[in-house]
């Protein structure tokens, strides 16, 4: 009788604590999961694959975040997140560098492609195959000084002369577009611009400023933070980075699928380009690093010292305040 009364004790305590487990897990599957926004620095492309992914695939709401992916609006991204206007967003080791100059408090988180696939292009028929040629030409560019100041050091290596080349602000005026209008050569990413190019049937002569001066292999574009959010709320950007990496290296093992993910989520892109671009990115996005996002202190101190020699910058900045991997999976 004894051994019955005990027996049904222990069974009673198990019951017990098992609907208080059961309870817990109900009240955990209860709570919502966080809001989280990401601004976008250009209009959805392939840069962006594994922000898509990581959302598409449910990899943000395995981390319990519901992640809203949005346009870029008026003014920069650095200012925008140091303002609180947004958790994250894609920007560029440029950009970056400036706001740090400026004692705005952003960090870069990762690279998201490893190398500079940018460079200054132009059709066939304007032989310009080195940066010699740019004399005598019509640049079209978005109005930074960056751009004055990469054109001069390339230029300078050549023997050229840069006030030798008219230089017009198109802002974002499509780049096929503004070869019909006067515009000889101009800068793009070599892996959306450039497959679109080959798409479309267009040979180009591409002249990619890292392959010029190893300094201008930098950052772009890079995922950031604001220093408020990393010291706030580090899990949010820790599982925020644990999910956005997933969604990157699904992107680097999966072209094809991560093509389709993206047309399904933006669906006014172009699917030859997307595709096309893809494969080209796959390649890129890790590269030769021992992970998707981590970032060197040499290229982030290179290219600090360029800008301030070319007068980008008013003071140089502390680099290991610009960026971290620390918050990259290992």
């Amino acid at each position: 009788m004894r051994k019955i009364i005990v027996a049904a004790l222990i069974m009673s305590i198990m019951a017990i604590g098992l609907t208080g487990c059961s309870a817990k897990t109900e009240e955990n599957n209860k709570i919502p999961p966080q809001k989280v926004t990401v601004m976008l620095d250009w209009f959805p492309n392939t840069n962006h694959s594994g922000l898509y992914v990581a959302k598409d695939q449910g990899y943000y709401a395995a981390e319990g975040l519901d992640v809203d992916i949005i346009q870029p609006s008026e003014g920069g991204n650095p200012q925008l997140i140091a303002a609180g206007k947004g958790d994250f967003a894609v920007s560029y080791q440029e950009e970056v560098t400036i706001a740090r100059s400026q004692d705005i408090p952003v960090v870069a988180l990762a690279a998201v492609i490893q190398h500079n696939t940018s460079g200054f292009a132009s059709p066939v028929s304007k032989n310009i195959k080195t940066p010699k040629d740019f004399e005598g030409k019509t640049y079209g560019g978005w109005g930074s000084p960056a751009e004055t100041a990469v054109l001069k050091v390339l230029m300078d290596k050549y023997g050229a002369d840069i006030n030798k080349v008219k230089i017009v602000n198109v802002g974002s005026a499509d780049f096929f577009a503004s070869m019909e209008k006067g515009i000889d050569f101009s800068w793009i990413f070599e892996g959306w611009t450039g497959i679109e190019a080959k798409t479309k049937g267009m040979d180009l002569n591409f002249i990619k400023p890292k392959d010029v001066y190893n300094i201008l292999d930098y950052y772009t574009p890079v995922i950031i933070a604001s220093e408020a959010k990393i010291s706030q709320d580090p899990e949010l950007v820790k599982r925020f980075m644990r999910a956005t990496a997933k969604g990157y290296n699904f992107a680097i093992d999966n072209p094809e699928k991560t093509a389709a993910i993206l047309i399904k989520n933006v669906p006014e892109l172009n699917k030859d380009l997307v595709n096309a671009s893809q494969a080209y990115l796959s390649k890129e996005y890790k590269a030769d690093a021992p992970r998707w996002g981590e970032m060197k202190s040499e290229v982030w101190k290179n290219y600090a010292v360029f800008m301030y020699v070319y007068k980008l910058i008013d003071k140089n900045i502390q680099v290991e305040q610009a960026f971290t991997n620390k918050f990259l999976p290992e």
